[in-house]
């Protein structure tokens, strides 16, 4: 248990990864907030009720994080609600994935804008109060992706990489005031997302990763708390990749 019940903010957090990032921070004792897009409203409540039947109390809010003025207003809302934020995750993320000579300029902003520009969005508004409190942790959710590229992906590939070098610039601002900032950078993991792949191109991606089997969300959301815990106080600006030996650099 946390000592003194940080409080969490996971972006992303109603998703598959998110979820097991909520249960796992809940269940070691921090307060979590779990955001959604506004449009999630429906499904956010059913997960709140899921949340509850399993014995933990996760509040919701829906906030459009491509917005930098939607992220303060969550941010603002959180600290009213339950006091300054701690802990940062961010998990929110899409994909719009086509080969670069059919992508549209509309599928690169929506994707750089989302996962990219929602780090900046979410990280801004906690950033003060956790230098002036020396105490804070911003953990990134990045991709394999992000480190060594992926067809049709120059969208999400950069917007991955970039969150990275985000997680190395921003962790030497906080470095001598308590304030980690650190990157996972997931392989193939499964949730809804990948289990809804044909048999057969998940039976492909199975076979080229080393330890023959996705990821589970569980197995991200563990690094997630090793990274949010007080007692690793001394790592950042670090990327660890959770892919199951499919790229090691």
């Amino acid at each position: 248990m946390t000592q003194q019940r940080r409080l969490a903010l996971v972006t992303g957090g109603t998703g598959g990864i998110g979820t097991a990032v909520c249960q796992r921070l809940a269940k070691e004792g921090y307060r979590v907030v779990a955001v959604h897009h506004p449009s999630e409203e429906a499904q956010a409540a059913e997960w709140r009720a899921a949340r509850a039947a399993e014995g933990l109390e996760i509040d919701t809010l829906g906030a459009d994080l491509a917005s930098f003025e939607d992220g303060q207003r969550l941010v603002a809302e959180v600290e009213r609600r339950h006091g300054p934020v701690e802990v940062l995750v961010n998990g929110a993320g899409i994909t719009r994935d086509k080969t670069f000579r059919k992508m549209e300029h509309a599928d690169w902003e929506a994707v750089i804008r989302l996962n990219l520009g929602s780090v900046f969005n979410a990280t801004r508004p906690v950033w003060e109060g956790m230098l002036e409190r020396g105490f804070g942790r911003v953990i990134n959710i990045s991709s394999v992706n992000g480190q060594r590229g992926q067809f049709g992906q120059t969208n999400y590939a950069s917007a991955k990489a970039g969150m990275h070098g985000f997680s190395m610039a921003l962790a030497q601002e906080g470095a001598a005031k308590g304030v980690t900032v650190n990157t996972v950078s997931p392989g193939y993991v499964e949730t809804a997302m990948t289990l809804a792949m044909r048999e057969d191109v998940r039976a492909s991606i199975v076979a080229g990763i080393p330890m023959r089997r996705m990821g589970t969300p569980a197995e991200i959301a563990a690094v997630v708390a090793f990274f949010a815990a007080d007692e690793n106080g001394y790592i950042t600006g670090a990327n660890l990749p959770v892919n199951g030996g499919l790229f090691m650099h």
